[in-house]
């Protein structure tokens, strides 16, 4: 699918240096790859704090030691 979009050339440049990628596309799709997996992992850490726990829930009493 082309699309057609104004990105800051000086930042793509940078970002490819760092990346060591040679083509602007492989660039965007990386970003877009990072930025997606960034975004799920936040998601993440609205979760602590929200999950209640059994008070009565031993996890020694689960354990097999032979």
């Amino acid at each position: 699918m082309a699309t057609n979009l104004a990105i800051d050339n000086n930042l793509l440049v940078m970002a490819q240096d760092i990346a060591g990628i040679k083509t602007k596309k492989e660039t965007v799709n990386l970003a877009l790859k990072e930025f997606v997996q960034r975004r799920k992992q936040e998601e993440i850490f609205d979760l602590f704090g929200s999950i209640e726990y059994d008070d009565d829930y031993d996890y020694k009493k689960l354990r097999n030691r032979k």
